[in-house]
């Protein structure tokens, strides 16, 4: 028996179209993130960070590198479909620290389109946050958010 969808599920999409193929797209999306991450605003660790990992396969880590060298998790792989698709686990609460009890999912679709890709992206599971939830949408759908890193994304991937 299907269960009901909610109602209303707190989740953000954003789309954007890139002029790169596919197979560029992911690669600067997922092996790339720390060449287009904001990197001085958007860490979690005590140290500037300087790079963004995201292991190639499932069940790898997604994590910021610090300038001392000390790895942040941010959370982890759950797929890794290239150049069609990622799904990362994102588990970060809403105090911006690793808690992997804390776990959202944020998913990349990577579709052709003309001579170029269209990138859809679903931040989704937000209700993990419990109350906070409505907040921490509004944060991540924000021009500070999944919206204005998708821009410096698109520019990299060009």
């Amino acid at each position: 028996m299907n269960q009901p969808s909610p109602a209303h599920e707190l989740l953000v999409r954003k789309n954007i179209t890139v002029a790169a193929s596919p197979e560029r797209a992911f690669e600067v999306f997922a092996r790339e993130m720390g060449s287009w991450w904001p990197l001085p605003t958007h860490h979690i660790g005590a140290a500037e960070a300087v790079d963004v990992v995201v292991e190639p396969f499932a069940g790898g880590r997604w994590f910021e590198r610090g300038a001392d060298g000390i790895e942040c998790d941010w959370g982890g792989v759950i797929a890794w479909e290239p150049p069609h698709r990622l799904l990362l686990a994102w588990e970060l609460d809403a105090e911006w620290k690793h808690d992997p009890s804390v776990r959202s999912e944020v998913e990349v679709r990577f579709v052709p389109e003309g001579g170029g890709t269209r990138v859809e992206l679903e931040h989704r599971k937000l209700s993990v946050f419990g109350e906070r939830a409505a907040e921490l949408r509004g944060i991540l759908d924000s021009p500070g958010g999944w919206g204005g890193m998708l821009q410096e994304f698109a520019a990299k991937a060009r």
